[in-house]
């Protein structure tokens, strides 16, 4: 018996004819389908790396524009930073400025002040002494010179060669 050409013709063929059904039903129903489960999954597996790839450039977009923006907020925390120093400093040199202003205002009042103050002890003073030397004059000519009109303008002359002798 040879394995290759049985004894029995029928056997071979019917053996043959199963053999090309098998082959017509696995080539036109059962190939195609996998072909198509195949492709179907490749397309989704294509579809999922390009879904992935945009997702990435997504990401690189979103990541790009974040640092930009943090970049750019950094430029104006420092903008801001600086025109707070510029601020700061203006404001300093306005109360200095103001300062100097209210002690020149307050060191001119206090020599007003005084000088206010000088000519009213002067004045006083002036009367004092006219009427001391007044009585000193009539105590050494032995009669009373408070009732001469005249003493006021020696008093006012004595005075006033006083003060262009005395510095004050």
């Amino acid at each position: 018996m040879n394995p290759l050409f049985p004894d029995q013709y029928d056997e071979f063929v019917v053996g043959f004819a199963v053999f090309l059904v098998t082959l017509f039903v696995v080539g036109k129903v059962l190939v195609p389908r996998l072909q198509g489960r195949l492709a179907d999954r490749a397309d989704l597996i294509d579809g999922g790396i390009a879904r992935a790839e945009k997702v990435q450039a997504e990401v690189r977009e979103l990541k790009r524009q974040y640092h930009e923006a943090l970049e750019e907020a950094r430029r104006e925390a420092a903008l801001l930073r600086e025109e707070a120093r510029e601020q700061g400093a203006q404001i300093k040199a306005e109360l200095r400025a103001e300062a100097q202003m209210e002690a020149r205002r307050l060191i001119e009042a206090a020599h007003a002040r005084i000088e206010a103050d000088r000519k009213a002890a002067f004045a006083r003073l002036s009367t004092e002494i006219g009427r001391l030397s007044t009585e000193l004059a009539g105590r050494m000519i032995g009669e009373s010179l408070a009732e001469d009109v005249r003493h006021n303008d020696i008093v006012a002359r004595f005075l006033d060669e006083l003060e262009n002798r005395t510095v004050w």
